[in-house]
C-alpha cells in the first residue's frame, strides 16, 4: 500500500526539486516512491507543459552555461594582458 504523504511534505519535496535537488535523492531524503513524486511534477506542470522538474534542469543547465562563458571570458582577458605585456 502507498504510503501518505501530507500536502506540505509535497509542496517541499516539489521545491527542492525546483531547486535542482535530483529526485532520487528527495525520493531517498523522504522516503517516498519516485513514481508519485513524477506524478506530482506532472500534476503541477503548467498550460505550457513545463513542469517542475524540466525547470530545474533548465536552471541547472543554464547555470553550467554560466561558468563555462564566465571560464571562456576570463581566458580571454588574461590573454590580451599578455598580450599588453608583450607589446
Amino acid at each position: 500500500m502507498a504510503k501518505h504523504v501530507d500536502s506540505s511534505t509535497k509542496e517541499t519535496i516539489l521545491l527542492e526539486i525546483k531547486n535542482g535537488t535530483t529526485v532520487p535523492e528527495v525520493c531517498s531524503k523522504y522516503g517516498v516512491c519516485r513514481n508519485s513524486v513524477y506524478r506530482w511534477i506532472q500534476d503541477q506542470a503548467d498550460n505550457t507543459g513545463t513542469s517542475a522538474l524540466e525547470i530545474a534542469k533548465l536552471r541547472r543547465e543554464n547555470q553550467e552555461l554560466k561558468e563555462l562563458v564566465g571560464i571562456f571570458a576570463l581566458k580571454e582577458k588574461r590573454a590580451e594582458k599578455n598580450q599588453r605585456r608583450l607589446s
